[in-house]
């Protein structure tokens, strides 16, 4: 058997070519007292050959929701998926995650692509006269005793500056070791990871109703059988206020049973509250109001229970969302610390401008006006503190969680399929052996009711028997219950409707998204 290996296709590590560069880059990173030395923990797990509580054999997928609904024969429970699957709130959120996430990988792709950018310029600038030379001046004054002199004066004369300038800016990082494409990778597996996460959102959801509607029947069926228990009980209430009247029973008789009918009385209202509150729960699995949605229910008697197989183990692990989930976090961690560990080489940026410039706009367009200017820049990390070491465990040790958390998903997918295989076979085993304890609870209650009219019973016999029919009939109903919502169980366990297929399929539209909506411009 073949072990689960990271991701569907194992993430890309450097070529030899940047390995053997990193090699002649190691004296840098010592600069910042780094060993990039990585043993990445062990992510993968062996899966079982079967399923301890299924036959070892392989099973196509489980079709999607609206194909395991028509397995109830229900045509109100199918077309209450329908309406889920298209108004859910929580899928309607998860189906915007998904376009965040695209987004975000778009950001972080951008540095994979040179930036342009319009640097256009009209500029005015006022120069003080006093931060220049002064003007001398000379001047004569002629004064009233016809005696003159000769004075000298200083003039302050501020200048105006025009400038206007039409350009371009560009800059472009080589990304030589890898670091902006491993941001962009790692973006985009987060992406992927959202588009599984919505099918968890779905799976969980469409569970949700089904488990609730099966819920509004249990609690339809509880209330015949408690209405049902009423009327058994007032008949024998008023036959035993018969014999009290007559003498041949006893006022404790009578208390008693009138005891036994108020309890029952008593049962209506929780059950009467419960198939309220649930309708409202539907509704607001549905997107909708309470007032709106009408459930006319029925009888879970009237259901089929819908056989599922569970297939290989093998073949789990491709079908649950979560584990694919799981799987994309984990890869995306990965291009992270690669990420974190091309931080630590130099930074090589080119720049460039170009346009034209001028103290006049007439002049703009002369050639003499051109101007343009070509950088490149080298920057080395030396001594920060140790933020690039930090930043490198950090990423390193969020990767050794979500292989943890990655472990443990696929642990959890298998045992929650064999636990629900558990409750599958064990509920109908219970289903029987209660329906069994019901018709001799029945039988036992007809025969001690037949001897109450004959006059040849005790109240207590009748109480009990009574009352052990009252209790078996309203458990059998909740076992009825645990049945098909262990269904609904194995359903959710395998994936619903997920299959590779299904996987392939959100992964080129995640693709499809990425090189969607770019614009113009790489």
């Amino acid at each position: 058997m073949e072990t689960v290996d990271t991701y569907f296709t194992r993430p890309s590590l450097r070529p030899s070519r940047r390995r053997a560069l990193l090699v002649a880059f190691c004296a840098s990173a010592a600069l910042c007292g780094c060993n990039l030395d990585w043993e990445k923990p062990e992510a993968s797990i062996e899966p079982p050959e079967r399923f301890r509580a299924a036959k070892p054999k392989s099973a196509s997928p489980i079709g999607g929701a609206r194909e395991f609904t028509t397995k109830f024969g229900s045509t109100e429970l199918t077309g209450l998926v329908e309406q889920t699957l298209e108004q859910n709130l929580d899928i309607a959120a998860a189906v915007a995650r998904i376009d965040e996430a695209d987004a975000q990988a778009r950001v972080s792709s951008a540095a994979l692509w040179p930036a342009l950018a319009m640097n256009d310029i009209v500029r005015r600038t006022r120069i003080p006269g006093t931060t220049t030379a002064a003007i001398p001046l000379s001047s004569t004054t002629s004064t009233s005793t016809s005696t003159s002199s000769s004075a000298t004066t200083t003039s302050f004369r501020a200048r105006h500056v025009d400038f206007r300038q039409l350009g371009l800016n560009a800059s472009y990082e080589i990304d030589f070791w890898g670091k902006n494409e491993d941001a962009s990778n790692a973006a985009r597996l987060l992406a992927n990871a959202s588009r599984f996460d919505r099918g968890v959102v779905e799976i969980a959801t469409i569970a949700a109703v089904m488990n609730a509607y099966l819920q509004v029947l249990a609690a339809q069926d509880q209330l015949r059988i408690a209405n049902d228990n009423v009327k058994i009980a007032a008949t024998v209430f008023a036959a035993i206020k018969a014999r009290l009247e007559v003498g041949v029973a006893t006022a404790l008789d009578y208390s008693q049973q009138e005891a036994v009918l108020a309890v029952q009385r008593a049962s209506i209202p929780p059950l009467e509250q419960t198939l309220r509150q649930t309708k409202n729960l539907l509704a607001v699995l549905l997107g909708r109001t309470p007032e709106s949605v009408e459930v006319k229910g029925g009888s879970l008697t009237k259901l089929r229970f819908p056989r599922v197989e569970p297939g290989l183990p093998s073949e789990l692990l491709l079908r649950r969302p979560d584990v694919a989930k799981a799987e994309a976090n984990l890869a995306s961690q990965e291009f992270s610390v690669f990420q974190a560990r091309a931080a630590f080489f130099p930074s090589i940026q080119l720049t460039g401008q170009y346009g034209v410039q001028s103290a006049k706009f007439i002049n703009l367009l002369r050639p003499e006006a051109v101007a343009w200017q070509i950088a490149a820049s080298l920057a080395q990390p030396l001594l920060d503190g140790y933020n690039l070491q930090g930043q490198y465990e950090l990423q390193k040790g969020r990767y050794a969680e979500l292989t943890a958390l990655y472990r443990k998903q696929i642990l959890t997918a298998l045992a929650d399929v064999e636990n629900a295989l558990i409750a599958v076979a064990e509920t109908q085993r219970q289903l029987k052996l209660q329906g069994e304890a019901v018709a001799a609870a029945r039988r036992a209650f007809e025969a001690a009711n037949a001897r109450l009219r004959e006059g040849t019973i005790d109240i207590i016999t009748l109480s009990t028997t009574e009352t052990t029919l009252f209790q078996n009939q309203d458990i059998l109903a909740q076992v009825r219950l645990l049945h098909f919502q262990a269904a609904v169980s194995l359903y959710q366990a395998l994936g619903g409707g997920w299959s590779p297929t299904t996987r392939d399929a959100e992964i080129a539209r995640a693709d499809e998204a990425y090189h969607a909506d770019k614009g113009p411009w790489p």
